[in-house]
């Protein structure tokens, strides 16, 4: 059996759809920084009826039990274009109107034959800050925006082999 591709971090592609687009996919994306999804740890504190050794008391016993699960701000970077969408989608969430925002996308990481091998979604996420470097008219450097997006749930797709 030959060993698996170890995939490389240059290899992806973000697809995040929004409604008003006249594109499938909204962003190619320079960096994705965030992808993590965490557990809390909940640590309960209790005594023990029995004895141990020679004390005549119980002893302290701490347990860990999972807790609610955290998923991290994505954040979007990629050289700027000329489409707003992005910048709309940020605005109307702005505008109070979020829960009308919401968006699920995939982050898509592919072999070296341009195969998908590992694919992450994240569902129900909304624009939480939009950022623009900074300008220079002697500057030579393209010009970069990045996209936060909280999200609610992010997970590791199953794909079909």
């Amino acid at each position: 059996m030959p060993h698996p591709e170890i995939l490389t971090a240059s290899r992806f592609y973000l697809e995040l759809s929004l409604d008003g687009s006249n594109q499938s996919v909204d962003g190619i994306f320079m960096d994705c920084k965030g992808f993590k999804c965490s557990q809390e740890v909940i640590e309960v504190c209790e005594v023990t009826p029995n004895k141990w050794g020679k004390a005549d008391k119980g002893m302290v016993r701490r347990t860990k039990i999972p807790g609610n699960i955290k998923t991290s701000n994505i954040v979007l970077t990629r050289g700027m274009i000329s489409s707003t969408t992005l910048w709309k989608w940020f605005e109307e969430t702005q505008k109070g109107k979020w829960a009308e925002q919401r968006r699920d996308g995939s982050l898509k990481i592919y072999n070296q034959k341009g195969e998908t091998q590992a694919q992450f979604d994240f569902l129900n996420a909304w624009a939480t800050s939009y950022k623009l470097s900074d300008l220079s008219a002697s500057s030579t450097d393209y010009e970069i925006e990045e996209l936060e997006i909280a999200c609610e749930v992010f997970k590791r797709v199953t794909l079909n082999s």
